[in-house]
């Protein structure tokens, strides 16, 4: 039997259907099993996964329609089974499993906008659940394409290589990097996209943040995210002063999750990189501002999540609408206004537990 995964929406996404994917594999272990990406980092972490037989990596976003239709009709008529990892909701996700013809097409039945965005175009569903997390929605769905079940589901499953470590150790030796020092992860970053960028924490509040770890910590602070953060990396360095902060720049997703494993803690968004450090088993203190944490909080890792818990929270749930406000005082004030004070508490608590 042959099975394509398909996951186009975004590298934690990728990530949160990992144990779905090690689920599906255990039920259907004679299977073939595919991934179809469009994110270099998500090609990069499906690599490495022993579930995956091949990764087919197409630039949906930097390639003509025309190019993109072509592409996909050639993968018409090659696969049992096709399925839309959760979340992925937009009407061309679900036009893209139509046309690769699987005879399961499994995917998500969403409460919001299902019908305009073509969810009918699949024929194996389940229906969303806001009390879920995005890999409980995703194991679910597998128990319905497989028809087994699973009650332990395991954590994400990110694998370095020996190179991939080996690329750390240079990184950390490069920047005179102590094994007895305490180190600390930011990602100030996070999708820009629908607006997106809204969900993010001021530099300025990451700043205060690293400045109260080398006070009283005597700790590192590495500062991570993709290329095109650097400024906002920048940003943090500028309004701290201190050249205990480093930012980091790697020459993939991989080597960046090499460097972070380092972490005695990872301070983030809701961003990618906040499932990638689920993944590595860090301990994550992670800023929720509009978003549902049912659905993103990070995934079998010891973490805490620091929010306002505002009477209006959370206001962002599954759908192609691009995020909005509906405070009439302060815009996105889950976000804008979250201390730096519960923040260094929270992570102080994480650090010191487990010792």
């Amino acid at each position: 039997m042959k099975i394509l995964v398909i996951a186009l929406s975004g590298i934690g996404d990728a990530l949160m259907f990992t144990p779905a994917l090690s689920a599906l594999k255990k039920v259907c272990p004679d299977s073939e099993i595919d991934s179809l990406v469009m994110y270099k980092g998500v090609s990069d972490i499906y690599q490495n996964l022993d579930e995956i037989s091949e990764v087919i990596y197409w630039d949906f976003l930097n390639r003509s329609k025309i190019e993109s239709l072509s592409f996909v009709m050639g993968l018409r008529g090659k696969y049992d089974i096709s399925i839309n990892v959760y979340p992925s909701n937009r009407k061309e996700y679900n036009f893209i499993n139509f046309l690769i013809g699987a005879r399961k097409r499994a995917a998500v039945k969403y409460l919001r906008k299902d019908f305009v965005n073509l969810g009918f175009l699949n024929n194996v569903r389940i229906e969303e659940n806001d009390s879920l997390h995005n890999v409980e929605e995703n194991v679910k769905l597998i128990e319905m394409v497989s028809g087994g079940r699973f009650d332990n589901i395991d954590g994400l499953i990110l694998n370095l290589t020996d190179d991939d470590k080996k690329y750390a150790q240079n990184f950390l030796r490069e920047h005179k990097i102590r094994e007895d020092e305490t180190i600390i992860g930011f990602h100030p970053g996070c999708s820009t996209l629908k607006n997106h960028a809204n969900r993010r924490w001021s530099p300025e509040k990451f700043a205060r943040l690293a400045k109260e770890f080398i006070y009283k910590r005597k700790a590192r602070v590495l500062i991570f995210g993709g290329p095109e953060e650097r400024e906002l990396k920048e940003e943090i360095i500028k309004h701290s002063g201190n050249e205990n902060i480093i930012a980091v720049e790697t020459d993939s997703l991989i080597h960046t999750a090499a460097v972070m494993k380092r972490c005695n803690l990872f301070v983030t968004n809701d961003s990618s990189l906040m499932h990638v450090a689920s993944a590595l088993q860090l301990k994550v203190v992670a800023l929720i501002g509009p978003t549902n944490p049912n659905y993103i909080r990070p995934w079998k890792t010891e973490h805490r999540i620091a929010s306002l818990n505002l009477e209006c929270s959370p206001c962002f749930y599954y759908s192609p609408k691009p995020l909005s406000c509906g405070r009439n005082d302060v815009k996105f004030k889950c976000i804008k206004e979250l201390p730096v004070e519960l923040v260094y508490k929270l992570s102080e608590e994480l650090l010191r537990s487990g010792k």
